[in-house]
């Protein structure tokens, strides 16, 4: 199933803030930083992440709810919930 790329903009977004985001993570381990800060820093990625997956999720889903050429069995779908989980 192709994904309307118009409608993932948001998704896009998120995913480019969650680059700069382990990138800044990358930054502090390099310069020693405290665990905390560092922690913290990558579960703010680790969420954006999963909500960008999600949303990807999601506007599959509303294709296949919309387009019935476009589907996808329950096999397909549980895989792709479970991979995020």
């Amino acid at each position: 199933m192709q994904l309307d790329t118009t409608e993932l903009t948001p998704v896009i977004n998120r995913l480019k803030r969650a680059q700069g985001q382990l990138g800044a993570v990358v930054r502090m381990l390099e310069e020693g930083r405290d665990c905390k800060d560092v922690v913290t820093q990558l579960s703010a990625v680790s969420k954006a992440l999963d909500r960008a997956g999600f949303a990807v999720i999601a506007s599959g889903l509303e294709q296949c709810l919309t387009n019935p050429e476009e589907t996808l069995d329950k096999k397909d779908l549980e895989k792709l919930f479970l991979s995020l989980a």
